[in-house]
């Protein structure tokens, strides 16, 4: 009797409980310390930008746009436990 594709394994997605990505060790170098990004400097991204506009305004606090990567993902970390988002 032939396999159906139902009946085929995925080999390509591990599930969620064996994905490291979804429960990385805590040595691991899948989370980084903003100071120790290679591209921290570089200005920030627009989903950045986005969602930490978002969190000033919530937060009741002024956003700053000239924040880089690194700068902008320690303030999104701070605003996220002022206002509970997030976490």
């Amino acid at each position: 009797m032939a396999q159906t594709k139902q009946d085929t394994p995925r080999h390509d997605a591990p599930a969620d409980d064996t994905n490291p990505k979804s429960h990385p060790e805590p040595n691991s170098n899948a989370v980084k310390d903003p100071d120790d990004w290679t591209t921290g400097d570089e200005e920030m991204t627009g989903a950045q930008a986005s969602y930490l506009k978002t969190l000033s305004e919530q937060a009741g606090e002024e956003f700053d746009p000239s924040l880089n990567k690194a700068e902008a993902s320690k303030r999104i970390d701070a605003l996220q436990e002022k206002t509970g988002r997030g976490r």
